[in-house]
């Protein structure tokens, strides 16, 4: 059949048409094989949102609106240098601070509570409430934006797992047994949090 086509049409026309068969089949999903092919190209940038560059969309308390800030990235042997033994555990390695040992416990000062390594903040202390977990507990964070979650299983547990959103630091975990009105509780770490108190952020 083959042979006929490309005595029919000649050489180059016969391997042009293949070629563009091939390339239908690769590139439109409602062709046998051509689903794999779509599903593996990036999806196009919406109109008016480029796509990620490593900028994200955060709350800045201190300015009282959102800003662009860049993702920080950096090295393991950076965290070590920047971080205590125990702040690096805890943000870099997702340990967890002994219960009822964390600095902001009983922390309660107005003002905002931020990322120990990269200074986000993430959580007013009119959010704070005492959950009686033995951390410090909000029902809230500042924005949506500063924080973000991803499933977590480990130690044969099903958790939800609380993170910075511009440098990944763990910050702890959040559950559904929280206060109105989130009913949730998010589950922090001190050592994963610096606090700057109400004057120095103009609240």
């Amino acid at each position: 059949m083959e042979r006929w086509m490309e005595r029919e049409m000649g050489r180059g026309e016969f391997l042009r048409n293949i070629l563009l068969l091939a390339g239908a089949v690769l590139l439109d999903p409602g062709i046998p094989g051509g689903r794999a092919g779509a599903a593996e190209r990036p999806a196009a940038p919406k109109e008016g949102k480029p796509m990620d560059n490593g900028t994200i969309r955060i709350y800045s308390a201190a300015q009282e609106r959102y800003v662009m800030e860049e993702k920080i990235r950096k090295t393991d042997k950076e965290w070590k240098d920047q971080l205590t033994p125990e702040q690096y555990r805890i943000t870099r390695k997702k340990g967890t601070e002994r219960a009822g040992t964390g600095r902001y416990l009983n922390n309660h000062e107005k003002g905002i509570y931020r990322c120990v390594c990269c200074g986000t903040d993430l959580f007013r202390s009119e959010t704070k409430y005492e959950s009686g977990t033995g951390w410090p507990s909000f029902y809230a964070p500042i924005a949506e934006e500063n924080v973000r979650t991803q499933d977590d299983s480990s130690w044969l547990m099903k958790r939800i797992e609380v993170l910075c959103r511009r440098c990944d630091a763990h910050l702890g975990h959040v559950f559904n047994d929280g206060p109105k009105p989130t009913g949730l509780r998010y589950c922090i770490n001190s050592a994963a949090l610096d606090f700057a108190k109400a004057e120095k952020t103009g609240k």
